[in-house]
C-alpha cells in the first residue's frame, strides 16, 4: 500500500474521529432548560405507578404477585415527589396500594382493568368497589377501563354499563381513560363518569409532534376537549419517553424527557390542569410490545433512580471516561494488528511500522467510540437471546471486516479481502431486511444505526476516497443495497422530519458505495 494512500486513509479516519467525539462531547454536555414553578411543597400531582420494572416481571406473567413490602417501598419512594399515584389493577397484589398509600398522605387513582373477559372484568370490580367504600378518603377516584374503546375489547355499551355499576355502588367518583380523540368520538360517555380522564401523548400521536410542539400541542388539545365537554378534565397520561424510536419529528431522549415535564408542568401550572404523569418507573416489559420506546417512560429507571431533577441542567448522556477507555482500547487491539501484519511482510522499510501505526491509530479510536455505541444500542434494544444473537451478530459482521483492514492494506491479503467482502454481504442482508421491517413493520422498531456506521462510512466513503480498492463485489451485493436504498426511501416519504430515517438512508448509500473502486493493481501493495 502506497505511503500517500495510508497517510489519506489516517486523515479521513481522523476526521470521522473527530466528528464521533463532538458527537459524544455534545450528548455529554448540559442543556439549560425551563425551571417550572411548583406548588409549595415542590410536589407533582399524580403519576402512573406499576411495579414491574424487575427484570423478567410482567402484568401477563400468570401467577404475579406484588408483594406488600415491595408495594410499601415503591410508595415511600413516590410519595417524596408526588401527591397521588394512579394504578391501573387491583389484581396481582395491587389491592394493597390504598392501604399502602394510607400510610404515607398519598391519595389514589384506582384502576379497574377491563378487558376481554368478562369473567376477569367481574372480578376486578367488584374488587375495586369493596376497596372503595373502605377507604374513601384515599381513593379520589376509580378509574374504570384504560383505552378500552381504543383496543376494542368492549363496545361502548358494554363499557358504559361498568361505569354505571362502579358510580352506583363505589360511593367515590368514577371516571374512565382513554386517547383524547377517542373521547371525541364516544362524547356520550361524560354522562357517564364524574369527569373526563383523556390521554395525551404527542409522541404517539398520529402526527407525531416535535418536542418543540409537544407542550403547545397538549394546549391545543386541552383547549379543544374544554370546548367539547362540560365535566372537569384530568390529563390521565402525558410524558416522553427517554430512549427509543424516532417517530417522524418526535425524537425520545433523556433531554427531551426532561424539557416536556418541566414545560407541562410550567403549563398545568399557567392553565390549571389537573395532571398524572406516565410514568413512575421504566416498565422494561412493555418492550415486548412496543420496542426500545415502550419501557423508558418513567421519571424513575427499573433501578429507581431519578433521570433527571425538575431544576438544573440536564445532559443526554454521562459517561464519564468511558469514551476514552474505549478509545486508548480500540487504538491498542488496532495498533497490535496492524504491528503484526506490519512484523510479517519481509522487505518493509525501518519506519514501516510508524506509518502503519499511524494509519490506523484513528480508525482504532473511532471503533472504541463507536462499540460504547453499539453496547447502549443493544442493552436497550434486545429484549431476549434471539435478538441478542441477531443484532450481536450484526454487529460482529461488521466488526470482522474492519478487522481485516489491517491485514488487506498492509499485507493485501486475499483472505483478509475475502473477510471484508463476506462482512459486506453480511451487511447488505442484514440492511435490506432492515429496511423491510422499517418500512412495513417499523412502528415498534428502531433504527440499528450504530450497528452500520463505521463500515458504512469507512467502506463505503473513507476507502475510496483514500483511493484503495477492496475489489469489485458481485452484482447481488449492489441489487440488494440498491432495494435497501429504496425501501430507506419509501420510510423517508412517510416520515420526512425523522432525523434518523435520514441517517439510515445515508448509510445505506454509503454501503452501495463499497467495493465500487476499481481493483487494485498488485504494485499498490508495495510501501
Amino acid at each position: 500500500m502506497s505511503r500517500q494512500k495510508l497517510w489519506l486513509f489516517s486523515l479521513l479516519n481522523l476526521l470521522v474521529l473527530a466528528l464521533l467525539t463532538a458527537w459524544f462531547w455534545s450528548h455529554n454536555r448540559p442543556a439549560e432548560l425551563l425551571e417550572p414553578h411548583l406548588p409549595w411543597n415542590h410536589k407533582l400531582q399524580c403519576a402512573s405507578y406499576a411495579p414491574y420494572y424487575t427484570p423478567g416481571t410482567s402484568p401477563f406473567v400468570p401467577g404475579t404477585h406484588i408483594s406488600p413490602a415491595q408495594i410499601e417501598q415503591d410508595l415511600a419512594l413516590l410519595a417524596e415527589r408526588f401527591d397521588c399515584v394512579r394504578t391501573y389493577s387491583v389484581g396481582q397484589g395491587l389491592d394493597y396500594v390504598p392501604e399502602a398509600a394510607s400510610k404515607l398522605g398519598l391519595e389514589v387513582l384506582l384502576g379497574v382493568w377491563i378487558g376481554w373477559t368478562e369473567i376477569d372484568n367481574d372480578k376486578e370490580l367488584t374488587l375495586a368497589i369493596a376497596l372503595a367504600r373502605e377507604r374513601p378518603e384515599v381513593i379520589r377516584a376509580l378509574v374504570v377501563g384504560n383505552e378500552v374503546l381504543l383496543r376494542q375489547e368492549q363496545p361502548p355499551e358494554k363499557l358504559r354499563a361498568y361505569i354505571k355499576r362502579a358510580r352506583d355502588y363505589s360511593g367515590v367518583p368514577v371516571t374512565y381513560a382513554d386517547v383524547w380523540e377517542f373521547w371525541l368520538k364516544n362524547r356520550m360517555l361524560e354522562n357517564e363518569v364524574d369527569f373526563v380522564t383523556a390521554h395525551i401523548l404527542p409522541y404517539w400521536e398520529d402526527d407525531p409532534q416535535s418536542i418543540d410542539n409537544a407542550v403547545a400541542h397538549a394546549t391545543t388539545v386541552m383547549h379543544r376537549l374544554g370546548e367539547t365537554f362540560e365535566k372537569p378534565i384530568l390529563i390521565g397520561e402525558t410524558g416522553w419517553p427517554s430512549a427509543g424510536r424516532h417517530r417522524d419529528a418526535s425524537a425520545p431522549g433523556l433531554v427531551n424527557q426532561a424539557r416536556y415535564i418541566r414545560e407541562f408542568l410550567q403549563a398545568a401550572s399557567d392553565n390549571g390542569w389537573n395532571y398524572n404523569l406516565i410514568e413512575a418507573f421504566d416498565q422494561q416489559w412493555k418492550r415486548v410490545l412496543e420496542g426500545t420506546v415502550g419501557g423508558h417512560w418513567g421519571l424513575y429507571n427499573s433501578s429507581l433512580q431519578a433521570k433527571f431533577a425538575l431544576s438544573g441542567p440536564v445532559a443526554e448522556r454521562n459517561d464519564g471516561r468511558l469514551p476514552l477507555y474505549a478509545a486508548l482500547g480500540g487504538i491498542l487491539v488496532f495498533s497490535l494488528l496492524a504491528l503484526r501484519a506490519t512484523g510479517s511482510t519481509a522487505g518493509k522499510p525501518a519506519n514501516a511500522l510508524a506509518h502503519a501505526l499511524l494509519a490506523f491509530a484513528p480508525l482504532g479510536a473511532a471503533a472504541g467510540l463507536v462499540a460504547c455505541l453499539q453496547m447502549g444500542y443493544l442493552s436497550t434494544a434486545c429484549r431476549d437471546l434471539q435478538e441478542w444473537f441477531a443484532l450481536g451478530g450484526l454487529a460482529l459482521a461488521g466488526w470482522l471486516g474492519l478487522l481485516a483492514l489491517t491485514a488487506f492494506m498492509l499485507q493485501a491479503s486475499n483472505p483478509a479481502r475475502r473477510c471484508i467482502q463476506l462482512s459486506l454481504w453480511l451487511l447488505a442482508i442484514s440492511a435490506l431486511i432492515a429496511s423491510l421491517l422499517l418500512l412495513f413493520d417499523g412502528r415498534y422498531r428502531d433504527f440499528p444505526i450504530s450497528l452500520f456506521v463505521l463500515p458504512a462510512i469507512v467502506f463505503g466513503l473513507v476507502l475510496g476516497a483514500s483511493g484503495i480498492s477492496i475489489g469489485s463485489l458481485s452484482r447481488h451485493h449492489a441489487n440488494v443495497m440498491l432495494a435497501a436504498f429504496m425501501l430507506s426511501l419509501g420510510v423517508i416519504w412517510f416520515e420526512p422530519q425523522n432525523h434518523h430515517a435520514w441517517a439510515w438512508l445515508t448509510l445505506t448509500l454509503l454501503l452501495a458505495f463499497a467495493g465500487r473502486q476499481k481493483r487494485q493493481n498488485s504494485s499498490s501493495s508495495q510501501t
